[in-house]
């Protein structure tokens, strides 16, 4: 929503590269060996493009997916280090390879943060001032950050995750968790911490076409763009392994739902949203009006089939 907030200003197009924005991003190389052999390189075909990390078919990865040495090279580069910048993640980040050549594949990444650095590269302010400025404050969202201020504190969720035994742990207490002090990595794709009621804010905003009590952060038609599907037959459905979202497409920073007899659930054509880490989950369905919103704290995320259970509790519900 930021960065599409930047388009309409007329900053961009979005088959613009991302070098117009980081010029190191026009050297970036595409790994071309496998698991077995030594560290082969090959010359990207095309640039990326904003579309492509829009999309996420860039080519990055994240470093919690175990199918790609790319992967390996990201935690070992770790990237998400808290301490670190979010322009000094960019240096490091653009010397790693691409999984695949931009364009030909899709796969969720750390796309999001590349375009939160390209965020302020256009603003020239930081991430988070701009998104305090220009989404959060009109909004009237007062309990979203990149952190949890000391007298709020008491509100935080522990996060658990399951044992061997069948039981759960504690993976991230309120007292010690990394939310609560302010970060230096202003993480795009993984950095916000929210309420219920203020991302039902969000989402309402989202579904009445970009404005919401009088207040209008996008147009009509950029919300149209944003929630229809970018991607080529050949790439759909998406899949986060080892996860395939059947009749899933992607839009501009959404899933998007293309084919319902495919997905094999209750829905509509044209819902979008996406999910979290911690087994959280939002959706808004255009043509029912409809907007669900999932915050357990669950790590790792879809180890329990809740999100899927939850849609059809919501749409079994739905009588007239």
């Amino acid at each position: 929503v930021a960065l599409m907030m930047l388009y309409e200003e007329g900053h961009f197009q979005l088959n613009d590269p991302v070098s117009r924005f980081i010029p190191e991003f026009a050297e970036v190389k595409v790994f071309a060996g496998t698991a077995e052999e030594a560290f082969r390189a090959a010359e990207l075909e095309r640039e990326i493009t904003i579309r492509h990390l829009l999309t996420h078919t860039a080519g990055l990865t994240y470093d919690f997916f175990e199918d790609s040495p790319v992967d390996a090279m990201y935690l070992e580069a770790d990237l998400h280090r808290p301490d670190r910048s979010l322009e000094e993640m960019i240096n490091k980040l653009v010397k790693l390879p691409l999984v695949f050549q931009p364009g030909t594949a899709w796969r969720y990444s750390m796309a999001t943060d590349v375009l939160g650095y390209v965020i302020e590269v256009i603003s020239g302010m930081s991430l988070d001032a701009f998104l305090e400025q220009k989404i959060l404050q009109p909004l009237g969202m007062e309990d979203t950050d990149f952190y949890v201020p000391e007298e709020k504190l008491g509100r935080l969720a522990a996060a658990y995750g399951p044992t061997e035994s069948g039981g759960l742990e504690l993976l991230d207490a309120p007292a010690t968790s990394q939310y609560c002090r302010p970060p230096r990595f202003l993480s795009g794709g993984s950095g916000l911490v929210s309420t219920a009621s203020d991302y039902m804010r969000f989402a309402q905003m989202l579904l009445d076409n970009g404005e919401l009590d009088g207040t209008r952060l996008l147009g009509r038609k950029t919300m149209e763009l944003m929630t229809i599907n970018h991607l080529p037959e050949e790439l759909i459905p998406i899949e986060v392994a080892p996860h395939t979202l059947h009749g899933c497409g992607f839009g501009l920073g959404f899933r998007v739902l293309v084919n319902v007899s495919q997905a094999g659930r209750l829905a509509s054509e044209g819902e979008f949203g996406w999910g979290g880490g911690a087994s959280t989950s939002f959706f808004v369905d255009p043509k029912e009006r409809l907007i669900g919103l999932l915050l357990t704290q669950l790590m790792p995320s879809r180890y329990y089939p809740i999100r899927e259970e939850s849609k059809v509790l919501i749409y079994q519900a739905l009588v007239d």
